[in-house]
């Protein structure tokens, strides 16, 4: 029999950006919460001190921060014909381990939705027709829409620092930022950082041929910054050290930066690490959660925690597990349409090309995660979806990120992967690389899916959860796209060399390269019980206690990186929770 905890108003599940701002939004009500984090604990202080935290073999190559495969993975296969095996390897996606979550490690971009994106098949047929949705697609329009999330993404923003210059603000159109933006009713809470020399060329070669280019939003402090919660950022030194690694120094937007330290100073606040959750507990009518069983590293035993409300904030691929093995939803079938819960799998759709100039020193140990110059002229509100011939869009980005000599040494083709070839190489190229990325949308389908695994068994005897994914020809021809219009920019550059990497027609999914960490979708939201499995407050249909935050709500993944509208998300629903939940629990919708 499990040991049972004392009870609480509250359980959270996974102490990462969505559980901190439920942690922290919650507490102000005067409720006894408490947060369980499968990884072990990680503040600034001591974790991540100078020199410590930029060991690039430990973070950058052997993934210190991220999930341990050995205690939690899924399987994968690209279709029903293929055997799912376990993913053993970090590749693909870096989900993170530890108290944080992903929003320790990551790069900092932090985009909006376009409002087009939120309402995408509404979008698609008024313009287009229904028509051109294949068959197989599954898109949808969110249950909230841009205008009602507006004021929530503001309030992230705020608390993330985020840095930046509004290119709509309050429908007046701004030189210098984004023209094809939602439009926002504040400026960022901080000016944009310098540019670095490539992000330069890139602005010149885009406004030579036309476009609009404008500095990335970024969770990198551009200054000193006080957010809404009292916590102090410091202006951004250029270490390059932001992708896998914490930051020492207080510039990244992260949940230790931000709200933690705040939110651990409240007395009916409290959090255990090395607890992971095996799943949520329901009563005997399966209407609502009685809260959830974990287990105990450090006592080696299964624990029972009670709690009137139960909010799942863990990454998008654990929370979808959970709800599977829980009984959250009706388990999706491709066959058959119906069931929600491991619905709209996404992903995100990449490719890039690289330059050598040997005359033009970039200094790669000069940069962040989030650093560059975008341009949004192939957005998804930008493209002519009937004449181009595919449903979609991306960003472009020239930046540099890092100078880690072991991750980041770009090399012309050909050149020798070792010896006297290799080091003559590097002599004459590093530090003479730029690139420009392409970050593109990936949409839904009725054979992308997450489900529980038939064969393979997690240790504590749980089925793994299966991934079923692969490309499909629309996205893939949004990739052609965007390289026949990124190719002309590039060679207006004049490089010396010019090598393109974009994923052409019938390429398939790898699980092997590093791609992004922006796993989307299986618990959508929707309108009705029959679409999704949440509702527009990200309240579970059928389990009226239990709210799902994360990227697991994304209808389809959207064109840009997915933290501004998790984030919004999460303000948009603890303020349902608190105005509208607490004082009468019930199914909101």
């Amino acid at each position: 029999m499990a040991r049972q905890e004392k009870k609480k108003d509250v359980v959270i599940v996974g102490l990462g950006w969505t559980g901190a701002i439920a942690g922290i939004e919650l507490a102000q009500d005067g409720l006894e919460i408490v947060a369980l984090e499968r990884g072990p604990d990680q503040s600034t202080v001591p974790n991540f001190k100078y020199p410590n935290q930029i060991d690039e073999l430990k973070y950058g190559v052997r993934l210190k921060m991220m999930q341990k495969l050995s205690q939690q993975t899924v399987t994968v296969r690209r279709n029903e014909d293929e055997t799912a095996r376990p993913y053993r390897k970090l590749g693909s996606f870096l989900p993170g381990n530890g108290v944080g979550g992903a929003g320790t490690h990551w790069n900092g971009l932090n985009w909006r939705p376009m409002p087009e994106e939120l309402k995408l098949k509404s979008y698609v047929i008024e313009n287009w027709g229904e028509d051109i949705i294949a068959e197989d697609m599954t898109i949808g329009d969110y249950p909230v829409s841009y205008d009602e999330l507006e004021p929530y993404f503001t309030q992230f923003e705020k608390v993330a620092g985020i840095s930046g210059y509004a290119g709509n603000l309050n429908g007046e159109i701004r030189e210098g930022g984004n023209p094809f933006e939602g439009w926002r009713s504040e400026d960022f809470p901080m000016p944009p950082l310098p540019r670095t020399w490539d992000s330069q060329k890139f602005h010149d070669a885009c406004i030579a041929s036309g476009y609009h280019p404008f500095p990335a939003p970024a969770g990198i402090a551009s200054t000193a910054y006080v957010n809404p919660y009292g916590m102090q950022m410091g202006p951004c030194n250029f270490c390059g050290f932001c992708e896998r690694y914490g930051c020492y120094q207080y510039s990244k937007s992260s949940p230790q930066t931000t709200i933690l330290d705040a939110l651990k100073r409240k007395p009916n606040f409290s959090y255990r690490t090395h607890c992971e959750v095996l799943r949520v507990e329901m009563a005997e009518d399966g209407k609502t959660a009685t809260g959830v069983t974990y287990f105990d590293e450090e006592a080696q035993e299964e624990v029972f925690q009670p709690a009137d409300l139960v909010i799942l904030s863990s990454y998008q691929l654990n929370n979808v597990h959970l709800m599977l093995v829980s009984g959250i939803g009706e388990p999706y079938n491709p066959a058959t349409g119906k069931g929600v819960t491991g619905k709209n799998y996404a992903y995100q759709m990449n490719g890039g090309i690289s330059m050598f100039f040997e005359d033009d020193n970039f200094n790669p140990f000069v940069g962040h995660g989030a650093n560059g110059t975008c341009i949004d002229d192939f957005a998804i509100n930008q493209i002519d979806f009937g004449e181009e011939g595919f449903i979609g869009g991306a960003y472009w980005r020239s930046g540099t990120f890092n100078g880690q000599p072991i991750r980041n040494m770009p090399l012309p083709k050909g050149t020798p992967a070792w010896g006297a070839g290799w080091k003559e190489g590097i002599g004459r190229w590093y530090g003479h690389a730029m690139s420009i990325g392409s970050h593109g949308s990936n949409l839904a389908y009725a054979n992308n899916y997450l489900d529980l695994d038939p064969n393979y068994t997690d240790r504590h005897g749980r089925p793994l959860m299966r991934m079923t994914f692969d490309w499909h020809d629309n996205d893939l021809r949004m990739n052609q796209f965007m390289k026949s219009k990124m190719e002309p920019l590039a060679k207006s550059m004049n490089p010396d060399i010019m090598q393109v990497g974009f994923k052409g027609p019938g390429a398939h999914y790898d699980v092997r390269p590093y791609q992004t960490t922006h796993n989307t979708g299986g618990h959508i939201m929707s309108e009705t019980p029959q679409e999704g499995v949440v509702n527009r407050y990200c309240q579970a249909w059928d389990k009226h206690n239990v709210f799902v935050m994360g990227a697991g709500n994304f209808v389809q993944n959207t064109q840009y990186n997915p933290t501004g509208l998790l984030g919004g998300l999460a303000y948009w629903t603890v303020q349902a929770i608190r105005t509208q939940y607490l004082p009468n629990p019930r199914p909101l919708v």
